[in-house]
């Protein structure tokens, strides 16, 4: 069940989130709001491959 929930919330990451590394982002140059999406997404996608 977790695992099919974090499944959903990758998929729905990719469709509603930017994608900073297709743009070429600097992570020393990322805002706090963009690291806060770039960890978010981080951690869905860890666990929805655990």
């Amino acid at each position: 069940m977790k695992k099919k929930f974090f499944k959903f919330l990758s998929r729905l990451n990719k469709k509603v989130l930017p994608s900073y590394s297709k743009k070429g982002l600097d992570l020393q140059k990322a805002s706090k709001v963009q690291m806060a999406i770039i960890g978010w997404k981080l951690w869905v996608t860890k666990n929805a491959l655990d």
